[in-house]
């Protein structure tokens, strides 16, 4: 039996079930294993999608390992700050 012909007998299967909940377990079987996930986003986060990908594509980001670097130069800063508190 081919993939297709196994999808058909499914899909005419589901369809001659009524029983709701059984037809949400299947869904949820089904979106698990789905490959893609369509998120909806609103005008403003399509807005700023747009914009990162505008951004990565004039070369303006950092790489994970310039980020890391300069929050170790962060936290060398920070500890190297810290005094010990005067005894009065």
């Amino acid at each position: 039996m081919t993939t297709v012909e196994l999808k058909n007998i499914l899909i005419h299967r589901i369809a001659g079930i009524n029983d709701k909940s059984f037809l949400a377990a299947i869904r949820t079987i089904i979106e698990t294993k789905s490959k893609s996930t369509i998120y909806k986003t609103t005008p403003e986060q399509r807005k700023s999608i747009e914009e990162g990908r505008a951004q990565i594509a004039r070369g303006e980001y950092f790489t994970n390992e310039q980020v890391e670097m300069e929050i170790d130069k962060w936290l060398s800063e920070k500890q190297s700050g810290l005094k010990e508190p005067k005894v009065i």
